[in-house]
């Protein structure tokens, strides 16, 4: 199996440790902007498209920073090869045709969601679906301490902290918009707030705040870049109890009681993920559950564009 990846990046190694435990023996092409540029852990350096032209690419990988996307989803549409595109998948809705250029190339796309892959959402999503059940508000909540993401490097000089490479947390964390979306579909309208003020003194946003508007009640959501003490939540409140979800510790609770809990965490979802796309890839499926269509209606959610 050949894989190219574009863009060696923190979550770009979570995606190739996964491919080597799935399949050992990948071959890991990585395209790169400098001559310069270390070689990392058994992966081929190419420097350009061309020296791909002998190679049969069963996908690529794009995990480079948010603001190259676009240029990098137009040239690999040449390959005409399955793409694995890291969220968020652009930071602007500014795409022209990009859209139609990818329906008519048939390519299968595939935006990184991998929250979707994680038991508890997924339990919610069972319990959403087995019986129709009133729900009167949700609530979600996203707060980390960015300065502690990356050990060892200064968070200041990170695409994160960086709107011109596509950073801050509205998009950073907008997986917390896509399970919303998932979970509950396409909302109505939606209001947003979004402020860099807070003690980070960075150029990107650092705390946003969205209320989703649905037919019988609102979702609320608030994802920050500055709280030292993480949580990861989804509050659930419904005509027959309040539905408690703790994403970090991969738990369902109901009124206190625990219904769902799994040992496996976050970070096991990224195996999960590349196994449910290598098995699009290995049937030659023609789309996914989180198409480039699908993903670039989570981002109208995200940057404003939902229709009345």
């Amino acid at each position: 199996m050949n894989v190219l990846i574009v863009g060696l990046g923190s979550i770009a190694r979570k995606h190739i440790a996964a491919l080597r435990q799935i399949e050992p023996g990948v071959c890991i092409y990585a395209l790169r902007s400098s001559v310069l540029a270390p070689v990392y852990e058994h992966v081929r350096n190419v420097f350009s498209l061309e020296e791909l032209s002998s190679v049969c690419l069963d996908f690529a990988v794009i995990s480079n920073p948010t603001a190259e996307h676009k240029k990098t989803i137009e040239a690999l549409l040449s390959l005409k090869c399955p793409l694995f595109i890291e969220k968020p998948l652009f930071h602007t809705l500014a795409v022209g045709k990009l859209l139609e250029r990818v329906r008519q190339s048939g390519v299968l796309t595939y935006v990184a969601c991998n929250l979707r892959f994680l038991e508890c959402i997924r339990y919610v999503k069972s319990l959403l679906e087995e019986r129709e059940r009133r729900v009167n508000e949700v609530n979600v909540y996203c707060g980390s301490y960015l300065p502690e993401w990356r050990p060892g490097v200064n968070f200041k000089t990170v695409y994160s902290s960086r709107p011109e490479l596509g950073g801050g947390v509205h998009i950073d964390l907008i997986h917390e918009l896509d399970y919303l979306y998932w979970l509950l579909g396409m909302p109505s309208d939606v209001h947003r707030v979004f402020r860099n003020s807070s003690s980070l003194g960075i150029n990107a946003y650092d705390y946003a705040n969205y209320c989703l508007e649905y037919e019988d009640f609102c979702a609320e959501v608030v994802l920050n870049y500055y709280r030292r003490d993480a949580r990861r939540t989804l509050e659930i409140v419904c005509e027959d109890g309040t539905w408690e979800v703790d994403l970090r510790e991969n738990q369902v609770k109901k009124d206190g009681l625990v219904l769902f809990s799994s040992e496996r965490r976050i970070a096991d979802t990224y195996l999960s993920q590349m196994e449910y796309f290598m098995e699009l890839v290995k049937v030659h499926a023609e789309t996914s559950f989180n198409s480039f269509e699908e993903a670039l209606e989570v981002l109208k959610i995200c940057l404003g564009d939902v229709e009345r």
